[in-house]
């Protein structure tokens, strides 16, 4: 898996770094074929100081894109909604790959 966390006006700290890479491995515990992610985080410069801090994923699985993004006045917060809309959309694809057709059992004479 290829991670890039990149901060727009912001500069990304070890400990920020730690706080998305751990939170990102509960993803990884339920899909392990993700192949790219790329994690934005920004800091905007609006007058209000709520939904100022931002959080945007994408993520390259094998056959689809996933996004999901995320604003809250705290940049943790919006990690962690980031983080429980990616899983929701990991999940989601997860079921729709798996085959759930069974095989018909074999008639008995």
């Amino acid at each position: 898996m290829n991670l890039t966390i990149s901060g727009h006006h912001l500069e990304v700290t070890p400990a920020l770094r730690t706080y998305v890479t751990n939170k990102l491995d509960r993803i990884m515990r339920h899909f392990d074929q993700v192949v790219d992610v790329k994690v934005l985080l920004t800091v905007e410069k609006l007058k209000e100081k709520e939904r100022r801090q931002r959080a945007e994923c994408n993520i390259h699985v094998k056959g689809s894109d996933m996004f999901a993004e995320s604003a809250h006045e705290d940049l943790y917060a919006a990690v962690d909604d980031l983080v429980d809309k990616l899983d929701r959309q990991v999940v989601r694809h997860k079921d729709r790959v798996q085959n759930h057709h069974h095989e018909a059992p074999k008639r008995l004479m």
